[in-house]
């Protein structure tokens, strides 16, 4: 399964791992000190949704569309706020022809004190968001292996933030390196916060994946997914997050979250969601 970011940016994964992303930033940015995000699979940034691989897959109108034509109310709304604003400050004219990524969605959540580190190994990819954020000294572009930066750049000096693994799922193994990578960030950072994108389309890997994640012996993992239609053959159905160290109010409020999304999100009339902890403390 390809999942480059171009081809689907403003999908409904888009819409759950961002929000997911927000809310972790917001809590981080509930005390003074500061923190730093390191984003592994960085992409370019910004991403024009009337772009030619936008147009090509325009998943952007069953994902951050329907929000815009049906938004969200009450303490939902309450909670997407961070994450709305940040598309509203991308398209001042309305509507949402440009959509954040998470590097983008990142920094306009960042502070004065705080950094992002964007990781991107496509050569073309990481110049375009080295050009996004030229000048920002908040913000460090690096044309690397996502994967084999984690170690290199753990633990921050800061000792605090967040790190989004979000591979692009082009090759085979993934689901591996995703559990595999996990455990060599944590021994160097057992503290920090994680969050860990994978897809819903083959349910036996992402069993798989979550019995690797629970032999790992990682405490405090937190699941999410949410669902837009039934499994069939191998399709994309869905979407889920590993949290690791989440914050303590990261549970409840993806609970109020993920139902008025599962509806909104859903395809011919199905959708579902889970929270819950693949593994609670010992």
């Amino acid at each position: 399964m390809n999942y480059r970011h171009a081809f689907h940016a403003g999908g409904f994964v888009d819409v759950v791992k961002h929000l997911i992303l927000a809310r972790i930033l917001a809590y981080l940015a509930l005390k003074p000190a500061a923190f730093r995000v390191i984003d592994t699979h960085a992409g370019i940034g910004r991403y024009d949704l009337e772009s030619e691989e936008a147009q090509r897959s325009p998943e952007w109108r069953e994902g951050i569309g329907r929000l815009i034509e049906k938004p969200l109310a009450g303490r939902a709304a309450e909670l997407a706020k961070p994450y709305l604003d940040a598309i509203a400050r991308e398209n001042p004219k309305g509507g949402v022809r440009y959509y954040p990524g998470s590097p983008l969605l990142t920094r306009h959540l960042l502070r004065e004190q705080d950094r992002l580190f964007a990781l991107e190994l496509h050569p073309e990819d990481q110049r375009k968001l080295a050009k996004l954020f030229a000048g920002d000294i908040q913000v460090r572009v690096t044309e690397i292996d996502g994967w084999l930066a984690l170690g290199a750049y753990l633990p921050p000096k800061e000792r605090r933030g967040l790190v989004l693994i979000d591979p692009p799922f082009e090759e085979r193994g993934e689901f591996s390196r995703l559990a595999e990578g996990l455990a060599v960030a944590h021994r160097k950072w057992a503290t920090g916060i994680y969050a860990l994108w994978y897809p819903l389309k083959d349910r036996r890997q992402v069993n798989g994946f979550i019995a690797d994640i629970k032999a790992s012996g990682i405490t405090r993992v937190l699941r999410a997914e949410l669902t837009v239609r039934k499994p069939q053959d191998g399709e994309l159905f869905g979407t889920g997050m590993l949290i690791v160290n989440p914050p303590f109010t990261l549970e409840d409020e993806l609970k109020v979250l993920l139902p008025p999304l599962a509806e909104r999100l859903a395809q011919e009339g199905r959708g579902g969601w889970t929270v819950d902890w693949v593994r609670g403390e010992d």
